[in-house]
């Protein structure tokens, strides 16, 4: 059976007992997030003798699974657009009546009706006065019955939850109850061969000069900010900046009293100055400098996208980090004793970014070889829909392999400034790695999230409980349920893979610095004029 909708793409590898958020294709969802209860005030509980259908437990009673027989539907899929399909069901009349009425004798029993005794009042009484509330609960029944059915039945992978709303669904006094609805789903495609690949493997020795700069870089977060004598900057310096920002002649943007790191590139929300380093090193305060900025994609004023503009940048003031004599405070902070074993610690962090780098390069080289033969119109809206659901599972892999914040809101902002080029060639590899779970069936089950919830809390020195409230609180434990199937695909290919070690050539240089400012925000009203 397929995995219930999952906010991050559909699931299609089995899931254990961990996704008990529902048993049907989207339906416990669905009413969940429209607040559709399928709890009837003052139906009582149900007596299994008096039901005419056959089951394990009886699917109206309240807080219990179902295990009744399948329901009469006829099922229309038609497609109408790339990854979209529309769906259409009808269920049964014959099915809607049989529940109304297994309903309706649970409450003959003891249900109290004004004007008679408790288990007295006629059955078209009871009938009239809680029409409503049992049509309401067998409606929710059905829809999520049927919704488990389309989902066993039909080969239909979703990536987003399908346009249908609930509560407009009605039982008509005639005929069979119809709902229909849109969706996205997963493209179909053929696998290639994805056992016996041949990588590259790329390693890395850290230097003791490398070791020596991320102990430093531990040292300087607690270091006081102190004026630059003289005032020329330097990699590593903060600096104060105002600029004006201008397409050729006209005026795109501006900001003022900007505090920033100086590092290779400085990322701001809409786009990335990546030369930023190399156009402002060696400027003394009060000097003006000429910065590139290459506008993201996604830029608020359409007609800039990927455009690269200039920004003219005043040095405002300039300062060092001082790191203090006594280190004492410091070592505490990080619970080591000495400096020696900071930089055991500074080495592990290393080892970890290493590490990551490494993984990311393989699967991107998997997904090169793999995936090269399939070709997928994935639709713009679809992207941008899915864009958000992409950055939430890759900050969350970033959280897992131990990456400080600081590199992951820099990894995040450059996956930013490109978001539907990162986000399809993200989507595309959920596709391949999805599949290849599917076709391996491999699952996923409450110990599998639990080993990777403690993994995440010791990366990040957090109780595991802690992390699991944040992800429950953040909808995004079937997100972490994805990453666990993937990587286990991914590791099946890994382990039949043939390796060519080489150097990696330099470690990734990630030097970003985020600036949180647009370098060309929305237009606003007499805001594009030509800059004097």
């Amino acid at each position: 059976m397929t995995l219930p909708f999952d906010p991050e793409g559909a699931l299609n590898a089995r899931v254990g007992p961990v996704n008990q958020i529902g048993h049907s294709f989207y339906g416990k969802k669905i009413m969940s997030e429209t607040n559709v209860s399928p709890v009837v005030e003052e139906i009582p509980k149900a007596d299994h003798s008096k039901c005419d259908h056959d089951h394990g437990q009886c699917a109206h009673e309240p807080g219990k699974e179902a295990e009744v027989k399948k329901l009469r539907q006829e099922v229309e899929i038609k497609d109408i657009g790339p990854c979209k399909k529309h769906i259409k069901v009808s269920v049964s009349r014959e099915d809607i009546d049989d529940r109304m009425n297994d309903h309706f004798k649970t409450m003959m029993g003891d249900t109290a009706v004004r004007g008679f005794r408790p288990g007295k009042a006629p059955r078209k009484v009871v009938e009239r006065r809680f029409q409503k509330e049992v049509g309401d609960q067998v409606k929710t029944e059905v829809l999520m019955a049927s919704l488990e059915q389309l989902a066993e039945d039909h080969d239909i992978a979703p990536l987003s939850p399908p346009e249908l709303d609930p509560q407009a669904v009605v039982i008509p006094k005639d005929g069979p109850l119809v709902y229909e609805f849109d969706v996205e789903v997963r493209p179909q495609f053929d696998l290639p061969l994805y056992k016996g690949l041949k990588l590259t493997r790329y390693v890395h020795t850290f230097t003791p000069e490398e070791i020596d700069g991320q102990y430093k870089s531990m040292l300087e977060i607690f270091a006081e900010k102190v004026e630059k004598n003289p005032p020329v900057v330097a990699e590593g310096d903060q600096v104060k900046l105002e600029a004006l920002i201008q397409d050729g002649e006209t005026k795109v943007g501006e900001f003022k009293g900007l505090e920033v790191r100086v590092s290779k590139q400085l990322a701001f929300r809409d786009g990335v100055a990546e030369n930023f380093l190399e156009q402002i090193q060696g400027a003394k305060a009060g000097e003006v400098r000429q910065i590139d900025i290459k506008l993201s994609s996604m830029v608020a004023n359409e007609a800039l996208s990927g455009k690269t503009v200039q920004a003219k940048v005043t040095i405002q003031e300039v300062k060092s980090f001082k790191i203090p004599e006594d280190l004492g405070y410091i070592f505490a902070a990080y619970k080591c004793k000495n400096a020696e074993q900071l930089k055991e610690m500074g080495e592990v962090i290393l080892k970890r970014r290493l590490e990551y780098q490494q993984k990311q390069a393989v699967r991107k080289q998997v997904l090169e070889q793999v995936a090269a033969s399939t070709t997928w119109d994935l639709p713009q809206d679809l992207l941008r829909r899915q864009a958000k659901r992409i950055l939430s599972r890759k900050v969350m892999d970033m959280q897992s392999n131990g990456l400080s914040d600081n590199e992951i809101n820099a990894r995040v902002r450059l996956m930013q400034q490109d978001i539907l080029e990162s986000t399809a060639l993200a989507l595309k590899e959920h596709f391949v790695l999805q599949k290849i779970a599917e076709v391996e069936k491999l699952e996923v089950n409450d110990s599998d999230l639990e080993r990777e919830i403690d993994r995440i809390a010791g990366m990040n020195d957090e109780s595991p409980r802690k992390v699991r409230a944040r992800l429950e609180k953040d909808d995004l434990l079937e997100a972490l349920a994805v990453e666990v199937i993937e990587r286990k695909a991914l590791d099946l290919i890994l382990e039949s893979a043939e390796y060519d070690e080489k150097p990696l050539g330099g470690a990734e240089d990630l030097r970003t610095e985020t600036a949180e400012v647009d370098a060309a925000p929305a237009a606003q009203e007499g805001s594009q004029a030509p800059a004097k």
